[in-house]
C-alpha cells in the first residue's frame, strides 16, 4: 500500500534500525521501545492482520519470532520474552500492517503487557469453546 508506513519501512524507503531482513521480512527496533531490544517483525507484503496474513507466512513469521528470541537471549541480560500480536484497533493496533512484537523481558522491568485476570465460570468456559469451536 502506497500510504502504509509500516510497507515503507519493510521496503527501505523510510531509515530503520535493522535487525534482520530477508526476502519475506525485515525485523526492526521498534522506535518506541517498550523495553530495550523491542523488535517488529514486519512482512514486506502488505497484510492489515491476522485474517489477511497467508498461513505460510504465519508460521514463518514465527520461526523468525524464535529465532531472534534466541538472539536477544544469546546477546542481552535477559529473564524472558514475550511475542506479542495486536490484531484490530480494540486489541492496540495502531497500524493497520500485520507486525509481531518481540520484546526482552527483565524481573521487575514493568513493561506492558499487563491484563486484569478473572475466574471463568467451568459452563462459561464451555460455552465459550462450544461456540469458537463452530468457527472451526
Amino acid at each position: 500500500m502506497n500510504d502504509c508506513i509500516f510497507c515503507k519501512i519493510a521496503a527501505g524507503q523510510i531509515p530503520s534500525a535493522t535487525v534482520y531482513e530477508d526476502e519475506t521480512f525485515r525485523v526492526i527496533l521498534d522506535m518506541n521501545q517498550a523495553i530495550a531490544g523491542h523488535m517488529l517483525i514486519l512482512p514486506k507484503e502488505h497484510y492489515a492482520d491476522l485474517y489477511e496474513l497467508p498461513e505460510d507466512t504465519a508460521a514463518a513469521a514465527m520461526r523468525l519470532a524464535k529465532k531472534l528470541a534466541h538472539a536477544a537471549a544469546a546477546t542481552m541480560d535477559l529473564d524472558g520474552l514475550n511475542i506479542l500480536q495486536n490484531n484490530g484497533e480494540a486489541a492496540g493496533q495502531s497500524v493497520m500492517h500485520y507486525h509481531l512484537h518481540v520484546l526482552p523481558r527483565r524481573r521487575g522491568d514493568d513493561t506492558f503487557p499487563v491484563w486484569n485476570e478473572r475466574t471463568a465460570s467451568s459452563e462459561e468456559l464451555t460455552q465459550t469453546a462450544e461456540t469458537i469451536r463452530k468457527g472451526l
